[in-house]
């Protein structure tokens, strides 16, 4: 995964966001489906834990707030203990709920999901009974629901409507709020119905549409990428989107914009245990990144992880910003990548320390590649998650005295080459004749070199302890220097013959 949308993650930020829709309330009854019953011919299921969740867009509000957003819930409970519940789990999270309205006409809708598990297997739904009310929200209630929400919306940075064809999101609703958070230059991202009916979407910024749902709103079949793309771009013509994710399930997502530009953002395989509340997450995801200003294609890839993330888990469970990153970290990345200026890095780095990473640093001009390097930098690595390799631009080189035709490689060439060792997870170049301004910028958890130096000459070392870092000299493979490597090339007889014990090679504070 690119280091560049890593990056984009880590400036995401805190914004507030505000969500409309239907809210349901999730019922688990978890047990063991031990056999068939002697009454008919279905299993029977012995409860043995019963667990209440969020559901519908109460279930995006929750995932927002477990990706550090603030919230304020907007929509309809009924005059029950379910509408009851689920405004205290909202208020558990940390959401705001003066816009969720009480209606005394309608229930609040649950849904009951029956978990079975048999033979010590990994447990699996068989059975789910809804009660609710799918008829539109009366004219008091719509009233109620408009004058709580348009006097909030300058307190936010982005609008998400979560569809369920629950009577919430109807035309007497959705087109208010659109037209008043564009007015107002939020963002509004709408996750559809499954019955495909969009029309009073017009306007909106975004749409997250499933596979299902595209090819009921636009009467187009998608079985390719193609005819994704072409579907998106309907879309867009006929409700002026800025742009459509249509998400594909295990294809990713294919992202069209308005001026017809599409591209598919391919998920990495992943092991799919319940499909339940991938959607809301695509939408909370896509909802805090548009929110923060990020581009529709890093939107749709952290799209990707989240909504991958979801699916390896059971029921619906909030997704962290830390499991994203932990996901976005263990991607891999390029060679150039691996290449960063010292702001980049110090980004990075930051995002390293928030999944406790253990960050080690190590520094050379590393003119000439060679099998001491190699060992010791792998040697490095294991000291922590993180290995960070300074080495010295060319200037650098010159003004230590290497010699009149040193450094042999530019350090763009010297960077390329230690960006590919798996070992290194970042190279950075800097031009002072020490690192002593970017260990004091970036501040590592343990500083090494290679086993030639002994403790004492480690440049910078009183900098990392005296913030309560760690210093370590590593081991060394004997005979082994760039110096005598140039020397061998260029035919000097006496560097061929090993060194003395104890002998020491002579050098700079490179």
């Amino acid at each position: 995964m690119s280091y560049q949308l890593i990056d984009a993650f880590q400036r995401l930020g805190k914004p507030r966001l505000l969500v409309l829709g239907d809210v349901i309330l999730d019922r688990y009854i978890w047990g063991d489906a031990e056999r068939v019953s002697q009454e008919a011919p279905v299993i029977l299921l012995r409860e043995e834990q019963t667990e209440v969740r969020l559901g519908g867009a109460a279930n995006v509000a929750n995932m927002l707030r477990g990706l550090q957003a603030d919230v304020t819930m907007a929509g309809i409970v009924g005059n029950d203990p379910e509408g009851e519940r689920v405004r205290n789990e909202l208020q558990s999270s940390g959401v705001d709920c003066q816009g969720l309205i009480v209606d005394a006409e309608r229930p609040t809708t649950l849904k009951q999901r029956y978990i079975g598990r048999a033979q010590h297997r990994h447990p699996h739904q068989m059975l789910r009974v809804d009660r609710e009310l799918r008829k539109p929200l009366g004219a008091h209630a719509v009233q109620a629901l408009l004058a709580a929400i348009l006097p909030l919306l300058e307190e936010h940075q982005a609008v998400l409507i979560s569809d369920y064809a629950k009577g919430v999101c109807t035309p007497d609703v959705v087109p208010t709020v659109i037209a008043a958070a564009r007015q107002a230059g939020l963002p509004v991202i709408v996750d559809p119905p499954s019955s495909g009916q969009c029309g009073h979407y017009q306007g909106a910024t975004a749409m997250t549409p499933n596979r299902l749902e595209t090819e009921r709103a636009t009467g187009r079949e998608i079985r390719t990428i193609h005819s994704a793309f072409s579907a998106g771009r309907r879309l867009c013509a006929e409700l002026q989107l800025e742009s459509a994710f249509v998400t594909l399930d295990s294809d990713g997502i294919a992202l069209v914009r308005a001026d017809g530009s599409a591209e598919h953002l391919p998920t990495r395989r992943r092991e799919v245990y319940d499909i339940t509340g991938a959607g809301d997450m695509v939408l909370a995801m896509i909802g805090v990144g548009a929110a923060a200003g990020i581009q529709p294609a890093d939107l749709a890839r952290l799209a990707n992880v989240a909504g991958g993330l979801e699916v390896e888990q059971i029921g619906v469970v909030t997704v962290s910003r830390e499991e994203i990153l932990a996901d976005l970290m263990s991607g891999g990345c390029t060679s150039d990548e691996k290449i960063c200026t010292v702001d980049d890095l110090s980004r990075q780095l930051a995002a390293r320390r928030a999944l406790s990473q253990r960050i080690v640093f190590t520094n050379g001009c590393f003119d000439l590649l060679h099998v001491g390097h190699v060992t010791y930098l792998e040697q490095a690595s294991r000291e922590g998650e993180c290995l960070v390799v300074a080495i010295n631009s060319d200037a650098s080189v010159r003004r230590l005295n290497k010699g009149s035709d040193r450094p042999v490689f530019p350090q763009q060439q010297r960077a390329t080459m230690l960006a590919a060792l798996e070992a290194v997870d970042y190279v950075v170049v800097f031009d002072e004749a020490t690192p002593q301004e970017l260990l004091a910028c970036l501040k590592p958890d343990m500083l090494v070199k290679g086993g030639t130096y002994c403790y004492d000459e480690i440049v910078g070392r009183e900098i990392v302890e005296a913030y309560g870092g760690q210093v370590k000299v590593l081991a060394a493979v004997p005979g082994i220097s760039t110096t005598r490597v140039l020397e061998r090339v260029r035919g000097d007889g006496n560097a061929s013959s090993a060194p003395q014990p104890g002998g020491r090679i002579q050098r700079k504070a490179g």
